[in-house]
């Protein structure tokens, strides 16, 4: 009767033992975004489900200080485009500033670009777990090294947290293209004022 008594307890033990350590396997909290590997866990659950809007927070300030310049220089040109360009530029250029000038945020314009520009697939390539994190000797720095042996690159925000920065290059680039074409249609469209005002 004692020997049951013990198996049980031990059989009872063992399975809440493996119960527990496999809640804290799956549900264990994500290191703090303030540090390269956290940061790098949120950007994977965001590739995972398919949701860019999620990892925005996780890029480089200058990233996302270039998707909301992106939005407002696309906005500036769509109303300049409105108020001075004839048909059918009009239309023309209106649908294709609409995608970002009608962005209500900076998440908003890097999840469009993530999605036509497909750079889910070059995420999708590796994200996998973590096997460490090398941090520059400032600790700016950092790149997360996978187990495939990616190396994501990161740099501390000005909050703390840290920003991915593979993206940064072409949302500058994209950026100063809006910049430029914004230039482009001021210039144009007080053309066409003049040339309105004459008639």
């Amino acid at each position: 009767m004692t020997v049951s008594r013990r198996k049980i307890l031990l059989g009872v033990a063992g399975t809440m033992l493996v119960t527990g350590a496999a809640f804290a396997a799956l549900y264990r909290p994500y290191p703090s975004d303030r540090t390269p590997e956290g940061a790098y866990m949120r950007v994977a659950r965001g590739v995972t489900s398919d949701n860019p809007s999620v990892f925005f927070a996780y890029l480089e300030t200058e990233a996302q200080w270039a998707c909301y310049t992106i939005r407002d220089m696309r906005r500036k040109a769509r109303e300049r485009v409105m108020a001075s360009y004839p048909e059918p530029q009009r239309s023309e250029l209106t649908a294709a500033y609409a995608p970002f000038a009608d962005a209500p945020d900076g998440s908003d314009v890097f999840a469009h670009l993530y999605r036509t520009k497909q750079w889910s697939r070059r995420l999708r390539k590796d994200m996998s777990g973590s096997v460490r994190v090398e941090t520059d000797a400032k600790g700016e720095r950092a790149s997360v090294v996978t187990v495939q042996g990616t190396r994501w690159p990161f740099r501390k925000r000005d909050n703390g947290i840290w920003g991915l920065t593979v993206f940064t290059a072409e949302l500058l680039a994209e950026a100063e293209k809006a910049t430029r074409d914004l230039d482009v249609v001021e210039a144009a469209a007080a053309d066409y004022d003049r040339i309105r005002e004459r008639r």
